[in-house]
């Protein structure tokens, strides 16, 4: 047990691999429901925006700055420009990378002919590209012995959690869109294949070069804090005068306990 601890790679890759099963457990609720409410798709984004806001500081920018301090580093250096630097990472791929929101009629990014269903799962895809990452730097740091590798299986199973919705929230529209259970489901979990790719990288990376684990731990979060803003809170709140609101911002409370709880007991 303690050399597969020990090695951070793998064990980034088993972490993802489980958060990419609960995205296809999420899509395979496509198999029963061919539409679902708003507001409930509503409410379970607004939860997976809770747990990624408090995943960025419990796990990667709070140990990220405690790490720079133990390295001798300035800490608060390290902290803010790695922070920056994943947003403007996930602005720059944004911009580029075509895809489309579910809110929104226009699609996003380079112009592309692909078709809608398909930049419907590249918008989902993009930000699990730091979920990943997130989860690679991690336990790479865990690995090294900079971290805790509670805190690590912690961000797993926080960031597992909220993939359950987004499974659903790219699945179940596609089924709207007129492909089959079967298609719909395929391409769901799709949307998850990235997670473990990044991983690897993020993992190898943390591994390989110590002092640079501090940035990449605060780049991580930046990155996932991008993908709240830009897209989960705006998706989840549906725009001005939507009446539910006032739910989702408590399930996006509960989002970001839940994950606390998991950081704090298993970290």
């Amino acid at each position: 047990m303690n050399e597969l601890m020990n090695n951070g790679v793998l064990m980034a890759f088993l972490a993802t691999l489980f958060t990419w099963g609960l995205t296809a457990l999420g899509a395979a609720l496509v198999f029963f429901f061919k539409s679902i409410k708003r507001d409930v798709l509503d409410s379970m984004l607004g939860f997976a925006a809770g747990v990624m806001v408090a995943a960025s500081f419990w796990s990667l920018l709070a140990p990220g700055i405690s790490l720079a301090e133990e390295l001798g580093q300035n800490a608060v250096l390290m902290a803010a420009s790695g922070f920056m630097a994943g947003g403007v990472f996930l602005f720059l791929v944004d911009r580029l990378l075509p895809h489309m929101h579910l809110q929104r009629l226009e699609p996003e990014g380079l112009k592309s002919s692909w078709n809608r269903s398909v930049l419907l799962v590249l918008a989902i895809t993009l930000h699990n590209i730091p979920e990943g990452l997130a989860i690679g730097v991690a336990f790479g740091a865990a690995a090294s012995g900079e971290a805790g590798f509670g805190g690590a299986v912690a961000l797993a199973i926080g960031i597992g959690l909220q993939n359950f919705p987004e499974g659903a929230a790219v699945s179940i529209p596609l089924r709207r869109e007129g492909l089959s259970r079967l298609k719909s489901f395929t391409y769901g979990q799709l949307s998850g294949i990235v997670e473990p790719v990044a991983a690897v990288l993020g993992a190898l990376l943390a591994v390989s070069i110590r002092g640079v684990l501090p940035f990449a731990l605060s780049f991580a979060a930046g990155a996932m804090i991008y993908v709240v803003v830009e897209e989960l809170i705006p998706e989840s709140q549906g725009g001005k005068g939507n009446r539910s609101s006032d739910l989702i911002s408590i399930f996006t409370m509960v989002g970001f306990v839940v994950m606390m709880i998991l950081d704090v007991a298993l970290g």
